[in-house]
């Protein structure tokens, strides 16, 4: 037994424990099992408790937990006692990595540094046993847990495990308890880019139980409703010579080093050099080729230490917490029990904007979806369209053949809004952005919908009170905003109007639950929160070039920020004209801070898409639309753009604030990470505002409290 390390390990492990207060604590339950022909076997469970919702997660005390199990084991491995070793998790859940509640409130170096080797100390302990150890990954597993299973000599996968990934390098940290020194070890260097960098800048991509498998990390795949059992069957086989496990030897030659560039262009493209982890994490995997795993552990160690007392880790850990936990309970929502329900939905139009909702709609809640439009043709395309959409969900099996007939079932057109609208309980407009066009559709439908009926508008920046002003029931005007595309983007800002009522916006809240949305409150106010900031960064970004600061110039200095897209490859994506129109809103409503780019009108009425053309395969600019631009004789330096640039929306955010647009700063984080794929690694924006100084600066105060989004006070 090597009661040194162990002696350290716990030592360590309890000084720890106390910096984690609330740490949700996961045991380690040692049984034995007569494994047949290949003798007795010790197998360790992972369990947190009987919810099996609740994920298991390892902070300092349910590692010193798994400590004394290994500490057991190790024992009985030595004497003799037992031929191996399995590691598994409660029903659906292996573990799903360190606990982030507690890592968040870390001062300290010294302490992040010692979670780390803590974690280490614990795991690798597995590889070090005198027996075989297995990982049997049965359920969700990410991070630690994932990393605990590459300390063990085999792993075996669930096909039905649903989520599988090292998420580090997503919130601002490294694989740091095993993952970029072993997994390049296991599968080669350009796998493990894939894996560590790649996945987990695509917005955290998770691997499926067959993937694991076929990466090359599990050596082997058994059914989900006798894993364990045939998981076990399969150890007694390779215990006893029967089954060996033969793996491809790994490339430590040139495909090494080019996997590492590739996931340096990968963090370049996603990141632009703005955000460590992705860096250091790339660092770790290149010195991995010499497969010196103690040099690998302890660059893990001091890099997790240094990221966990880094601004981005914070941010990451604060967007995580937006969306899993503010995201459930939206700030200033109304009591639920108030919401109607809804068993008919009415779509007024029958677009590209109408067919996504009407689709959302049929899928989400499955009942009857009506669409509208001013003639037979619009609404059949509409129809069509719908259908067309679960014909392609059928092809990737995502719904089956009864189910995709029973849902274009549900879906139907019609040109007589009394007929269609007679029974409704949710109708929503999505025509042509123009009031007066508004205020007509809804005169006309309320005037044939029941008296309970919510009145959704889709609008992405007009008076949903002015909307509503016309009409006999105010109250039940609602708006409804979603962003493109309505499939991917999660947020809804639900905007509250002057007379909008308690059930008609609890009913919205309700619908937006179904639909699985993150819903927003949002004061009715022009362009409402993520077009109102989206546009001032972008209408200062326009304004700059027309003055005169070259385009490249302009674009460059945002890369900083680590944006996810340039503001004009962005302003391409939303529509130039889309852009135009929003920024001409905001102009009659705040002419002192929102201008309209006469360059950008002269692009729109070129039919232009966007300024760039990609003839190379990269984004250069437009000839046609250079030759449009009218430029001053004031060229800024990038750096003075971006102060520029972060300047005008952190004025904007303070103003907000002011007006009461949302509840809390962290409502306009939540809406840009959700409805503008801003990054986790910034938090949104005002985390990056207050690291910088900027919030300070421009409005005198942070827009967070010291500690939310950063280190502790």
């Amino acid at each position: 037994m090597s009661t040194t390390t162990t002696a350290t390990t716990a030592e360590l492990l309890r000084g720890a424990a106390e910096l984690f207060p609330d740490e949700v604590v996961t045991q380690a339950h040692v049984r034995h099992l007569d494994l047949p022909g290949a003798g007795r076997f010790a197998l360790i469970t992972l369990d947190n408790g009987f919810d099996h919702t609740k994920p298991t997660t390892f902070g300092p005390q349910s590692l010193a937990n798994l400590d004394a199990a290994i500490d057991q084991v190790e024992k009985e491995a030595a004497d003799g006692e037992i031929t191996g070793v399995g590691l598994t998790g409660k029903p659906f859940i292996f573990a799903v990595g360190a606990d982030l509640k507690g890592v968040e409130l870390l001062k300290r170096h010294p302490d992040a540094l010692a979670i780390g080797k803590g974690g280490h100390d614990v795991f690798k302990r597995l590889s070090q046993l005198a027996v075989p150890t297995f990982a049997y990954y049965n359920g969700a597993a990410m991070g630690g847990g994932v990393e605990v299973g590459l300390h063990c000599t085999y792993r075996t996968v669930s096909k039905t495990l649903p989520a599988f990934s090292l998420p580090e390098v997503f919130l601002g940290l490294v694989p740091g308890w095993g993952g970029c020194a072993l997994l390049p070890n296991l599968i080669g260097a350009d796998r493990a880019v894939s894996v560590i960098i790649e996945n987990s800048l695509n917005q955290n991509r998770q691997l499926k139980g067959q993937q694991v498998f076929d990466l090359g990390i599990a050596d082997a795949l058994f059914d989900g409703a006798d894993f364990l059992e045939q998981s076990l069957l399969w150890t007694a086989s390779v215990l006893q010579g029967k089954t060996e496990v033969v793996r491809p030897e790994v490339d430590r030659g040139e495909a090494w080093d080019q996997a590492v560039e590739r996931g340096r262009a990968i963090a370049d493209s996603k990141v632009h050099g703005a955000a460590p982890a992705a860096y250091r994490a790339l660092e770790i995997i290149a010195a991995a080729k010499s497969g010196d795993l103690r040099q690998g552990f302890d660059a893990e160690d001091q890099a997790l230490a240094d990221l966990i007392m880094g601004g981005e880790l914070r941010a990451g850990i604060y967007a995580f917490n937006l969306v899993q936990k503010r995201a459930k309970r939206p700030a200033g929502a109304p009591d639920k029990s108030l919401a109607r329900p809804v068993s008919k939905v009415g779509v007024v139009g029958a677009g590209l904007m109408a067919s996504q909702l009407a689709l959302l709609f049929v899928r989400r809640l499955q009942v009857p979806v009506v669409l509208t439009d001013i003639d037979q043709e619009r609404v059949d395309k509409g129809v069509g369209y719908v259908h067309e959409e679960i014909d392609k969900l059928l092809l990737k099996g995502r719904v089956n053949q009864d189910q995709a007939n029973r849902l274009k079932g549900l879906v139907t057109g019609s040109l007589d809004k009394a007929a269609a609208f007679g029974d409704a309980d949710f109708v929503i407009e999505a025509v042509f952005e123009e009031m007066a066009v508004k205020q007509k559709v809804f005169a006309e439908v309320e005037a044939v919908v029941p008296k309970h009926a919510i009145l959704a508008t889709n609008t992405s920046s007009l008076s949903v009170s002015e909307m509503a002003s016309q009409l006999s029931h105010p109250e039940r005007v609602v708006g409804f905003h979603f962003f493109n595309p309505v499939a991917i983007l999660p947020l809804l800002e639900i905007v509250r109007g002057a007379q909008t009522d308690d059930a008609s916006l609890a009913t919205a809240f309700a619908v937006a639950k179904s639909l699985k949305k993150t819903a927003v409150l949002v004061k009715d106010a022009p362009a409402f929160v993520v077009n109102r900031i989206l546009t001032r960064f972008m209408g200062e970004i326009q304004n700059v070039i027309d003055e005169g600061t070259p385009v490249a110039t302009a674009e460059k200095a945002i890369e900083p920020l680590g944006l996810p897209m340039s503001p004009l490859v962005l302003l391409e994506l939303v529509g130039p004209a889309i852009g135009l129109h929003v920024s001409e809103t905001l102009n009659r409503a705040f002419p002192d801070r929102f201008t309209v780019s006469p360059n950008l009108k002269a692009v729109v009425a070129a039919g232009k898409r966007g300024f760039y053309v990609y003839d190379s395969g990269k984004p250069e600019l437009d000839p046609e639309v250079a030759a449009l631009l009218q430029q001053g004789d004031t060229v800024l330096t990038q750096e003075q753009v971006r102060a520029r640039v972060l300047d005008a929306v952190a004025q904007e955010i303070g103003l907000m604030l002011e007006d009461g647009i949302v509840a809390e700063a962290q409502d306009i984080d939540l809406c840009l990470i959700t409805g503008a794929g801003w990054p986790f690694h910034l938090g949104g924006i005002t985390p990056y505002l207050d690291r910088e100084g900027v919030s300070q600066r421009v409005t005198g105060k942070r827009f967070l409290e010291q500690g939310l989004a950063s280190v502790p006070a």
